[in-house]
């Protein structure tokens, strides 16, 4: 069948077949568990739900899927979780599958790691992030769409029991293209809920291409399997996740072909879990992990206590020089790449927050200090908690001014690193205290940024 008259942005998905052959580029990795130890059960409980569709309608079917969910279930198991994997389900299976997996959730202890994935078509209709069942039309009108599909934060995240001591991962390795002049191209930015981390495979407002075979990964989860598989034990889920992106971008900025290079992704996250989880599990008799030397335990400890981006950009890049093979390499790597966008979020004319805004005190509540170290490492979704903190301390009174401007500027850094959530924020906030020209500006970013509000949340700003 001709796609020539099918819409342009519908097409990048399946046009570039075997031109993908060149693969992934490969990345020297720390080592990870044997293959004996890999064998031992798991003294933690994880669970994963994988809904994959490759049976659409006819130019959108997607042959990458299937492979994608056996190489992910593959290497999941092998990382100590029970998986329950799933392809080209209609509406009604998806949901009673999501709802045995949701059950079983909220079944598990509370430091249980709970992994839902989906791959397939997802849209945007009204500021809702859809995910589309085998079957469905991609093209169908809005009202269809929301109604024959199962919403990413109702649905699925909100859903899955809060996990302030585990953990909860939702990755959406989604087509995220607009299918008709005027819609919005890809997923809408969100917020992740406490204990949990939110990942799709390209960024907001953005979309994501394959190829059309069924030999080859998408991207993102071809980059996902394969850092699961080889990062080092020490490794946190956040920390996957960064690297995950980093070396989808470094992937595709690299690739041989021009159209593939000019489309490169850059995964989204959002981020708000507050315990540490390394991607091996605990395993029941099997050998304490290495630790550190003495040495190299002082270097993390000084590391993890450092809050101001261009101190933990020196500290890193000192440590990744010195001990480049350390398993606790790909977490400094993270640390001193989001250092860095902090850094060069700070010298910005529209960022007004200064290195007294990263210090500690006594005051300061544990999540708090977290978020603040976190500031210090690029997280755009800890910006934006800083600046809450203040958000209700600005009215009239002594130090309202202050709480004012340590809350603008919070929110300024968030923006900068990316949240175009926090950017609609302040262009409401702008217009609350009667700066119209800074409130169009922010909107105008949040838009930019590929964050759509609901149509409830829109219409505070007329």
């Amino acid at each position: 069948m001709s796609l020539s008259s099918e819409p342009r942005l519908a097409r990048r998905r399946f046009l570039w077949g075997s031109l993908l052959g060149a693969g992934l580029a490969a990345r020297p990795a720390a080592r990870a568990a044997t293959p004996a130890e890999a064998l031992l059960p798991s003294a933690e409980i994880r669970l994963a739900l994988l809904l994959g569709n490759r049976s659409y309608p006819q130019p959108f079917d997607l042959p990458p899927i299937p492979k994608n969910l056996r190489d992910l279930e593959a290497v999941l198991e092998r990382r100590g979780f029970k998986v329950t994997s799933a392809l080209d389900l209609d509406l009604p299976a998806a949901r009673r599958a999501l709802e045995v997996f949701i059950a079983e959730a909220a079944a598990s202890p509370a430091d249980a790691t709970v992994f839902f994935y989906f791959s397939g078509h997802g849209v945007q209709v009204d500021a809702s992030n859809l995910l589309l069942p085998a079957g469905l039309n991609p093209s169908a009108k809005g009202e269809l769409l929301q109604n024959s599909s199962m919403q990413l934060l109702s649905d699925v995240v909100r859903r899955l029991p809060p996990r302030r001591e585990g953990m909860v991962i939702a990755v959406v390795d989604a087509c995220r293209t607009g299918l008709r002049a005027g819609e919005v191209v890809g997923l809408n930015q969100v917020e992740a809920p406490p204990g949990c981390l939110i990942t799709f495979s390209t960024g907001a407002g953005k979309p994501a291409i394959a190829p059309a075979v069924e030999t080859q990964n998408t991207f993102y989860t071809g980059s996902l399997v394969k850092l699961m598989g080889s990062v080092s034990d020490q490794t946190t889920f956040p920390e996957l996740m960064q690297l995950v992106r980093s070396d989808v971008r470094e992937t595709m900025l690299n690739h041989p072909v021009a159209a593939i290079r000019q489309l490169a992704q850059d995964p989204f996250i959002a981020d708000h879990t507050r315990v540490r989880l390394t991607v091996e599990p605990k395993r029941a008799g099997a050998a304490a992990p290495a630790l550190p030397d003495i040495d190299e335990e002082a270097e993390l400890k000084k590391l993890e206590q450092l809050a101001w981006p261009a101190e933990v950009l020196q500290v890193a890049e000192a440590f990744l020089k010195a001990r480049p093979e350390s398993p606790f390499a790909p977490g400094v790597q993270v640390a001193r790449d989001g250092a860095r966008s902090a850094v060069k979020a700070l010298q910005r004319n529209d960022v007004r927050l200064y290195r007294s805004a990263f210090a500690f005190n006594a005051d300061m509540s544990a999540e708090q200090r977290q978020d603040l170290l976190r500031c210090g490492r690029g997280d755009k979704d800890a910006a934006a908690r800083m600046a809450w903190r203040f958000r209700g301390q600005s009215g009239a009174g002594y130090g309202a001014s202050s709480a004012q401007s340590r809350y603008e500027g919070w929110m300024q850094f968030a923006v900068a690193l990316g949240n175009g959530i926090a950017s609609y924020e302040l262009a409401v906030h702008f217009r609350s205290t009667g700066q119209p020209l800074l409130a169009s500006q922010y909107e105008a970013r949040a838009r930019d940024l590929g964050y759509t509000p609901p149509p409830e949340l829109d219409n505070v700003r007329k």
